[in-house]
């Protein structure tokens, strides 16, 4: 049987986080990883060897397989890293579906995705069709959509405040057909404090039950189009809540948090 370990990821304080299965050395096909993601409800990664011996990462969401989940790069991390030097050592990991290729650190207790910025796409949808997607009058969004990637394009939405944010019901089933249709890795709504930290909630489940509690590829998308360092909270109104913390060095972004071991669910 393959080695299976669990993580929370982006915790902002011990047993909160996003959690993910990190699946080593199997040998199922595509069809069977995506069951077994749905069979859990949860992130599964799994671990391939590359043929040039570089660790090949495949992820599955419950509903959807994926070009990069950067939560449960994190997991990876610190599976890898514990196996290494530690604190100051680094991995390259390379991505599945794309062949991108991603560096792993730890610095303390927070561990690092590096991530290589996209170029900025046109925006494929209108301001009042994006507010729509979040069942919001047009008003309500306080900048410009944008689209930014940093390996799995989002869609970035801001809105006044974090009562605004967590007031958000938005038509789920709308973002994944739009999603589909733009290849485009759903929606993204954030807010800005007063002390300059960021809050989002990201939108690309069917089922409202399974909204992230942190979403790494956002927070990078978020920084390129921000321009700058963040400190990015997301689970609040989850009752998980995660800090994400990211660096902006030229066009590349570091994504980080804390990665917590976990007793696998039964």
């Amino acid at each position: 049987m393959s080695p299976v370990h669990a993580f929370n990821c982006f915790g902002a304080a011990a047993g909160g986080g996003n959690p993910a299965l990190v699946i080593e050395s199997d040998r199922h096909d595509a069809k069977a990883r995506q069951r077994i993601a749905r069979e859990r409800r949860i992130t599964c990664v799994f671990i391939d060897a590359g043929a040039d011996g570089v660790p090949v990462l495949d992820y599955f969401y419950p509903h959807a397989r994926s070009p990069l989940c950067v939560h449960a790069t994190l997991a990876v991390a610190r599976l890898l890293l514990e196996r290494r030097l530690g604190d100051g050592a680094t991995i390259q990991v390379r991505t599945a579906l794309r062949g991108q290729v991603l560096i792993l650190s730890q610095h303390g207790d927070v561990y690092f995705v590096a991530l290589e910025g996209e170029p900025a796409q046109p925006l494929p949808v209108a301001a009042s069709a994006a507010a729509a997607l979040l069942k919001v009058a047009p008003a309500a969004l306080v900048s410009t959509p944008a689209l930014r990637s940093v390996g799995s394009p989002k869609l970035l939405l801001q809105v006044k405040d974090a009562s605004a944010l967590h007031a958000l019901r938005p038509d789920l089933a709308a973002i994944a057909a739009w999603s589909r249709a733009a290849e485009v890795n759903g929606c993204y709504a954030w807010c800005e404090g007063d002390d300059g930290e960021i809050e989002g909630r990201n939108f690309n489940h069917l089922d409202a039950l399974l909204e992230d509690s942190a979403t790494g590829v956002a927070a990078g998308a978020l920084t390129l189009h921000l321009g700058r360092d963040l400190r990015l909270r997301q689970g609040e109104q989850l009752d998980r809540p995660c800090l994400i913390v990211t660096r902006l060095e030229g066009d590349r972004v570091l994504v980080g948090g804390a990665v917590e071991a976990l007793p696998l669910p039964a």
